[in-house]
């Protein structure tokens, strides 16, 4: 019996370990960063958090877009508690549970040297976005609750967390190694430590930069810091390119709610600030807008997503955006219909098809908005290269970067320079200048979380609000993103003492702690 006994358990653990399954000593890191990168391009989850917080608030608010749909509550400064929670669900969901468990991995993993030095760049792209839309959040404590069992995350100071992050991206670019491990997971720069050290310091202005109003001193201390490190073109540009390999999974996130949404294809279209801005300087990114995309089909119905005009007009003297602030009601005043520019709602120029296709890359970051904040730096502190010269830079780079589109958004490098050329820096107007391309060219990559942070920082441009009957906000642009009801009941404590620390108070004209009045 001894002897038997002794021939079962001699190999006990090898005989009783699946040889297939994952576990600390064998799984790979990089499949996180890919699942992280394409959740921060969206949720898979029909488009949540880019349907409600990207493009329903942000992008209307900042009058990119335009909507009569009557639960497009941006456009009107409407509050929709579950709307504006959409963001916090899904990051604390999919992206900081995923980039606090990648960063805990990789720590102290010298195998994993650069990913995890990614995962801290990555962390800090992560928590900028949350922060800037909330203000104090989880951050320190955040993700934590698998590992260290930290199930009611404190909210910290966001003047704290800004400084932290900042410390993070300096230590994690100066230790990313090209001699070191291989990034295989990278869905940004393919394993590229150069430019993910370029990215960081990209990152690290941009943040800087938010400082301005709040704390001068650190800002002008990290942009000089990043002087000379940053994006040096478009090839540089922080995307995700999406196929349609994976369904819904793969698929461009704006594509879903244009292509897959409600009557998103047919009743969402560019602002008329947005397209009157364009046309006012004969803009060759006027190549974005298209009218007749969807005209009403034979019976007078609205057509289905599908059925697309492949010979819809692109012509710049034909193009005009739809005013915001409006509805379907039937009321004078209100309805779309009432307006002096109305005609029919196909007229109204939406984004060309290639702009909404399944395939079409997220930007994240540009080489574009890394020129203009270098710009900005230049004119308040007179660091780093004129600000003309990188406010050139930026608009020829924006005009080109629509090729990433489509071949048939390509604007010549020759056609932007000469329209560069003609709209150079005005002395005496320049912050107000690179404000306005900041907006123009993140409305034309659908980053209305960068357009909404970086006006409420600057006031630039200056944007009419509407005052749509019983909106939320006194006709005024909202600030920030009341924290989620939910968190009442899961984090009660942390919740309440933050939601009354809000300068403001927990609403929509409550703000973050960088943006002052």
């Amino acid at each position: 019996m001894t002897l038997l006994f002794q021939s079962c358990t001699k190999d006990f653990e090898n005989i009783n370990t699946n040889p297939i399954s994952y576990t600390e000593d064998n799984f790979d890191p990089n499949f996180l960063l890919s699942n992280l990168q394409l959740s921060y391009a969206g949720s898979n989850d029909f488009a949540y958090d880019t349907w409600r917080a990207n493009l329903i608030y942000s992008g209307t608010m900042m009058q990119g877009l335009s909507s009569v749909i009557s639960y497009w509550s941006g456009d009107k400064y409407i509050l929709n508690l579950p709307y504006t929670s959409a963001y916090w669900e899904k990051a604390y969901g999919d992206q900081v549970k995923l980039v606090s468990e990648l960063s805990e991995f990789t720590k102290e993993k010298d195998q994993y040297r650069n990913v995890h030095q990614v995962s801290r760049i990555m962390k800090a792209l992560v928590f900028q976005r949350l922060t800037d839309l909330y203000g104090d959040i989880p951050y320190s404590e955040a993700g934590l609750g698998y590992r260290q069992e930290v199930f009611y995350p404190k909210y910290d100071s966001q003047d704290s967390i800004y400084a932290d992050m900042l410390k993070e991206l300096e230590e994690a670019v100066i230790a990313l190694d090209p001699a070191a491990d291989a990034v295989s997971g990278d869905m940004f720069y393919q394993g590229n430590v150069a430019q993910w050290q370029k990215f960081g310091y990209t990152l690290m202005l941009r943040m800087a930069m938010r400082l301005t109003k709040v704390n001068a001193t650190l800002a002008q201390e990290y942009a000089t810091k990043a002087l000379g490190k940053t994006m040096q073109n478009n090839d540089d540009n922080a995307m995700v390119a999406h196929d349609d390999a994976g369904g819904r999974v793969t698929q461009n996130r704006i594509a879903q709610v244009f292509l897959d949404g409600g009557q998103e294809h047919y009743y969402v279209k560019w602002s008329d600030t947005f397209i009157d801005k364009l046309k006012a300087n004969n803009d060759p990114r006027i190549a974005v807008a298209v009218t007749n995309l969807y005209p009403l089909n034979a019976q007078g119905g609205i057509p289905a997503s599908g059925s697309q005009n492949a010979n819809f007009n692109r012509n710049a003297a034909s193009q005009k955006g739809m005013p915001n602030g409006r509805d379907l009601s039937g009321i004078a005043g209100r309805d779309i219909s009432s307006h002096p520019s109305y005609t029919t709602i196909s007229d109204y120029s939406g984004p060309h098809p290639l702009m909404i296709s399944r395939t079409a890359p997220t930007f994240l970051l540009t080489y574009s908005e890394s020129e203009l904040l270098l710009a900005e730096a230049n004119v308040r502190w007179g660091i780093g290269e004129s600000a003309a010269t990188h406010y050139r830079n930026a608009i020829v780079a924006s005009a080109t970067n629509l090729a990433n589109f489509g071949t048939a958004l390509n604007i010549s490098a020759s056609a932007a320079n000469t329209f560069a050329e003609a709209n150079p820096l005005v002395v005496g107007r320049e912050l107000e200048q690179i404000a306005t391309e900041y907006w123009l060219h993140n409305t034309t990559v659908f980053n209305y979380y960068e357009v909404w942070s970086n006006w409420r920082r600057t006031g630039l441009p200056a944007l009419t609000p509407v005052n749509y009957v019983n909106n939320a906000t006194q006709g005024r642009i909202p600030r920030r993103f009341p924290y989620p009801i939910a968190e009442e009941s899961t984090n009660p404590q942390h919740y309440r003492a933050a939601s009354a620390a809000v300068p403001g108070g927990d609403i929509l004209m409550g703000r973050v702690w960088w943006d002052t009045e």
